[in-house]
């Protein structure tokens, strides 16, 4: 479990670092520029990683790769992404940060609890149920009271990252054979 406790954690914190940093490029077709960015694209497999940990190994282990994960993302994002003359920059680490632990507490909590109902029930509802807390509690911290327009560009990351949810369950059933149940 070592090496992969580690390849876990460390696959989080890149999911952070990646989406943190994409978040800041809006989709620039098809008119999507005020209501999507790159970083909904990436930030479900965050959801990926924690329910297949969960999955395997409990709760327990699955909020030590969500801690780890963090340390790890926000470390990345302050080294990597964060230009500290740039308000906004800050408070995407810090509204990242923020939404993060939330977010993915809450998936691993709601996980546990629907853990015995049918295998896809589980991983949707607190895939679904974190990603809405994770986009609102991000984009609010990082863009409230600036130009940016947050509450359409939430709605449409929203509407992306509950797409890809749904999409994570095909690799999350084909993993449950690697990843087996605790």
């Amino acid at each position: 479990m070592n090496k992969l406790f580690i390849l876990l954690s460390f696959l989080m914190g890149v999911i952070v670092l990646s989406s943190n940093y994409l978040v800041q490029f809006p989709v620039n077709y098809y008119g999507l520029s005020e209501i999507l960015t790159y970083g909904a694209f990436s930030y479900p497999l965050a959801f990926l990683i924690t329910d297949l940990a969960n999955r395997s190994y409990g709760k327990l282990v699955a909020r030590k790769i969500v801690y780890l994960g963090f340390l790890l993302g926000i470390g990345f994002t302050v080294l990597f992404s964060t230009d500290f003359a740039d308000l906004i920059s800050i408070r995407i680490a810090i509204g990242s940060g923020s939404a993060f632990l939330t977010a993915q507490l809450i998936d691993v909590q709601i996980f546990d609890n629907l853990r015995r109902k049918k295998w896809f029930i589980a991983p949707l509802t607190s895939s679904m149920i974190g990603s809405t807390v994770d986009t609102f509690l991000f984009f609010s911290i990082s863009f409230y009271g600036t130009s940016i327009p947050w509450f359409t560009l939430a709605l449409g990351d929203l509407g992306v990252k509950i797409f890809v949810a749904i999409m994570m369950l095909i690799p999350f059933r084909l993993l449950l054979k690697t990843f087996k149940p605790i």
